[in-house]
């Protein structure tokens, strides 16, 4: 019996999603967790694996039960097991070929910048404080050309091992919300570090360093060594997978 799982978590105490020897996972947590319920070792399986310090609102995970069991009931039994920082949203059973990773058809993810001077006591967590002044409109120049399918070469992390830099991006957006800036990317599938870097990108552009036509050459140039660093993890949410 297979289950889908939509998970929520902070991801500022683990090491990522993915299981690595001694270090504090998501997936080993959630494995700990169901295996606590089931008596025996489940394996989880997730539509994408973020990095440490990376949070959720909409993460996908699947398994295999090794016994029929209620959704409502495991749903409260995860959420009684599971700490504070990770929390289960959803819990639906699903046709046993069901595959969160190459089932997905796009991924949704946000990346919050807290643009003002002084610090928060709050939003430290959870958004990147830029001091300098950022101009919105510039930004929103730069993100429209990331939309449509390019070679995104420029905006991965070295060493990656991916048949193809090739991605779709279907939404790419700035918003003010409040005190922050926030930047929502929609896409078949993400290299990693690749909404980071492409965040960087555009923060050069909306401070005035780069122009949005450098965007363009950028992506016609991949070469990573020119690109920007990738911006800190810690405001990078995991928003949504649809199928």
């Amino acid at each position: 019996m297979r289950f889908r799982l939509t998970l929520a978590y902070d991801g500022g105490n683990y090491c990522g999603w993915q299981l690595q020897p001694d270090k504090d996972s998501i997936q080993g947590r959630v494995e700990a967790a169901l295996a606590g319920i089931f008596g025996t070792p489940v394996r989880v399986y997730a539509a994408g694996r973020t990095d440490a310090g990376v949070h959720a609102r909409g993460q996908v995970a699947s398994f295999d039960a090794p016994r029929p069991f209620e959704a409502a009931d495991l749903l409260r039994a995860l959420n009684a097991i599971l700490p504070r920082d990770i929390a289960v949203i959803e819990t639906i059973p699903v046709d046993d070929d069901f595959d969160p990773r190459r089932d997905a058809r796009s991924r949704i993810y946000e990346y919050r910048i807290l643009n003002r001077g002084r610090r928060s006591a709050f939003d430290y967590r959870y958004a990147w404080r830029v001091g300098l002044p950022l101009e919105i409109e510039l930004m929103n120049a730069a993100a429209t050309r990331f939309i449509g399918e390019h070679d995104f070469a420029a905006f991965r992390s070295l060493g990656s091992e991916e048949p193809t830099t090739v991605r779709r991006v279907i939404v790419s957006e700035w918003r003010c919300d409040g005190g922050r800036l926030v930047y929502r990317v929609e896409a078949t599938a993400f290299l990693r570090h690749m909404v980071r870097t492409m965040v960087g990108a555009m923060v050069a552009v909306g401070n005035g360093k780069l122009t949005p036509e450098h965007i363009d050459a950028l992506i016609e140039g991949r070469d990573r060594g020119l690109a920007p660093a990738a911006v800190p993890a810690h405001g990078l949410f995991l928003v949504a997978v649809r199928y």
